[in-house]
């Protein structure tokens, strides 16, 4: 028999809301903010065939699909508390649909999240979270605190996930066992939910590294007003990607690949200390690739300048949805 809309709802997505008033079942969820508290609401949205295969593994991909909001709150220094989910579906499918919620939900109680509600249709297969999250009033982190003399930082290693499409497309020979490693950061990124709350009071601003880095950078020196130096020698990789670094695929992907979902942040110099005890109490890499400086007319938003000190032809601006 057939799975009804609200048969698929209650088999898959109704758990029990343990931080709201009101979770699934209702024509809306009911939640309550605390005093002192600032919402941060964020919505992404995932389509088959342009963000993701529609064959895509559907417990990587429920985890994925939470995961990129939740990287939108740890770039804000806010903790999630509530989601909605809203699927469309080429057709009810329960084994697919287990899987995709067991990626989810397993995600969600990582970080105590509650699924409070959604909707399902037929259609396209595609994706869109809403996360509501909280934060201290007035702490939020935001994209428009950047002063000029401001150290860049990022956490983790870029480029892992952009360079397994690389490969994935044939443009690169890999070693028995590295695709997989790759594919893990493309399929299921972390959320650097911890750090984004830990950098309240230390970074000035912050973004997630969602569209590769000189994009996301970029978009912290428009808001600001300001410019980015960003040393190509101190931007963290891995091994696998040290590896291929002298191929300008490899350089695309490090700098300007996207699906990182890492956090890039600028914090005043005074703040180096600060932020290696960070790091230390994280067990996270956190490095310091940069500078914030003054924006002229005639030049980028962001230049990455080889080990010669010389701006390089970066080969990508990002991804962009429409182009």
């Amino acid at each position: 028999m057939p799975l009804s809309e609200f048969e698929l709802i209650r088999r898959f997505f109704t758990h029990p809301a343990r931080s709201a008033v009101l979770g699934v079942g209702d024509d809306a969820a009911i939640v309550r903010a605390r005093r002192g508290r600032e919402l941060v609401l964020t919505t992404d949205m995932l389509v088959a065939g342009r963000h993701f295969r529609a064959d895509a593994d559907p417990e990587q991909l429920g985890h994925k699909a939470l995961a990129v909001n939740l990287s939108d709150m740890a770039a804000m220094g806010a903790t999630p508390r509530w989601a909605t989910l809203a699927l469309a579906l080429p057709r009810a499918d329960a084994r697919w649909l287990a899987a995709f919620s067991r990626g989810f939900m397993r995600l969600a109680r990582r970080h105590r999240v509650d699924l409070v509600g959604g909707d399902t249709t037929r259609g396209p297969l595609a994706i869109c979270v809403q996360i509501v999250g909280a934060v201290p009033a007035g702490q939020a982190l935001t994209r428009d605190g950047a002063r000029v003399g401001d150290d860049i930082w990022v956490s983790g290693t870029l480029g892992d996930a952009a360079l397994s499409l690389t490969a994935a497309r044939g443009r690169l020979a890999l070693k028995r066992g590295e695709q997989a490693r790759l594919e893990k950061r493309l399929h299921t990124p972390a959320p650097r939910i911890g750090l984004g709350a830990a950098l309240r009071g230390i970074a000035r601003s912050a973004v997630d590294i969602s569209d590769g880095l000189v994009a996301d950078l970029g978009h912290i020196c428009e808001r600001s007003r300001v410019a980015a130096v960003v040393e190509f020698e101190r931007v963290p990789c891995s091994a696998i990607m040290k590896r291929h670094l002298g191929r300008p695929s490899a350089q695309a992907a490090l700098l300007a690949g996207g699906d990182d979902y890492e956090l890039a942040f600028t914090a005043s110099r005074a703040r180096r200390e600060a932020i290696a005890r960070l790091a230390r109490r994280l067990r996270l890499k956190l490095t310091r690739i940069g500078k914030i400086v003054r924006r002229k007319r005639t030049s980028a938003l962001v230049t990455v300048v080889g080990a010669d000190g010389r701006p390089m032809n970066v080969r990508s601006a990002g991804f962009d949805h429409f182009a």
